[in-house]
C-alpha cells in the first residue's frame, strides 16, 4: 500500500490527514517481513537543523513515513500549490497507533526518558489501552551512546519483541539512533515521538485544542518554555521560510 506524498525541501511528506494513516499503520502491524518501519514527525525546525547535520538528514530521508508535524509544513505546501491540508503531530500518530494495537491486544515499548516518567506512562497506558502489554526502558542520559549502551537497548527490545517501539530521546538524537539501530531491532514499527512522552505523562501540558486548531500550538509552548523553544521560532522559522521561497523560485 503506497503512501501519497508531496516533496517539500527535498523531503517526501505524507499528504494524508491523521485518520487516513490508519490503514497504512494497520498494514505495518500485520507485516511479517521482519522490517521495522520508521515514522518520523518532522517540523520546520527539524529541516533547518538537518541542513547542517548530514546524519540527521540521512535518517529523515530514510524514514518510511514522514508526517508534517508543524503548521509551517502545511503553509509551505499551500505556498507551492500542494495538497497537505493539516498538520499531523506525534501525539496524533501515538493515539491512532495505540488504538490499533489495543484492538489486536498487542505490545508496545517506550524507550527513552526517565524511570519516573516511564512509570507514569505505564500506569496511564493500563487505563487508556488496557489490552496493550507495555514495557519500558530508560537509557543512560548522555549525548552519545556506547556500544554497550546500544547492545543493552537491543536486548531489551528484542526480548520483549514489541509491535511498536516508541522512542523519546528528542530530535535529532532519536531519529539518528533509530536509523542506526533499527536493523537490529525485533519490532514492526518505530515512532520517533520526542515530547509525546512528557505530554502523555502530564509533565508538559499540551496547549488547548483552540490553539491547535488555529495552528498556533507553538505560541503557548513558547511562552511556557522560552529558553528551550526560542531558537525554533526566532532562528529556525525565518530560515525555513527563506528556504521555501528560494526553492519555489529554483523550481520555477
Amino acid at each position: 500500500m503506497s503512501l501519497p506524498t508531496e516533496r517539500i525541501l527535498g523531503y517526501d511528506f505524507c499528504t494524508l490527514p491523521a485518520a487516513g494513516l490508519a490503514p497504512h499503520v494497520a498494514a505495518w502491524l500485520e507485516a511479517q517481513d521482519g522490517k521495522a518501519r520508521h515514522i518520523a514527525c518532522v517540523n520546520p525546525h527539524s529541516i533547518v537543523v538537518a541542513l547542517d547535520d548530514a546524519a540527521f538528514r540521512h535518517a529523515l530521508h530514510r524514514a518510511d513515513m514522514t508526517v508534517p508535524d508543524g503548521v509551517g509544513i502545511v503553509l509551505a505546501s499551500k505556498f507551492q500549490g500542494g495538497t497537505i491540508a493539516e498538520r499531523v503531530t506525534g501525539f496524533d500518530v501515538f493515539q491512532l497507533t495505540c488504538r490499533l494495537v489495543n484492538d489486536r491486544a498487542g505490545k508496545v515499548m517506550f524507550l527513552g526518558s526517565s524511570e519516573d516518567v516511564l512509570a507514569i506512562i505505564a500506569e496511564k497506558m493500563a487505563r487508556d489501552f488496557p489490552a496493550i502489554t507495555v514495557e519500558t526502558y530508560s537509557p543512560p542520559y548522555k549525548s552519545a551512546f556506547s556500544d554497550e549502551d546500544n547492545a543493552a537497548m537491543h536486548r531489551a527490545v528484542n526480548t520483549f519483541r514489541p509491535d511498536v517501539l516508541w522512542v523519546g530521546m528528542t530530535a535529532p538524537k532519536q531519529e539518528k539512533w533509530v536509523e542506526g539501530n533499527r536493523a537490529k531491532l525485533d519490532t514492526r514499527m518505530i515512532g520517533s515521538i520526542g515530547a509525546v512522552f512528557d505530554f502523555y505523562a502530564g509533565r508538559i501540558k499540551r496547549p488547548a485544542r483552540v490553539w491547535r486548531d488555529l495552528g498556533l500550538e507553538w505560541l503557548p509552548r513558547l511562552v511556557g518554555e522560552p529558553r528551550r523553544l526560542w531558537r525554533r521560532m526566532g532562528i529556525s522559522a525565518p530560515i525555513f521560510v527563506a528556504e521555501v521561497v528560494k526553492d519555489r523560485f529554483r523550481r520555477k
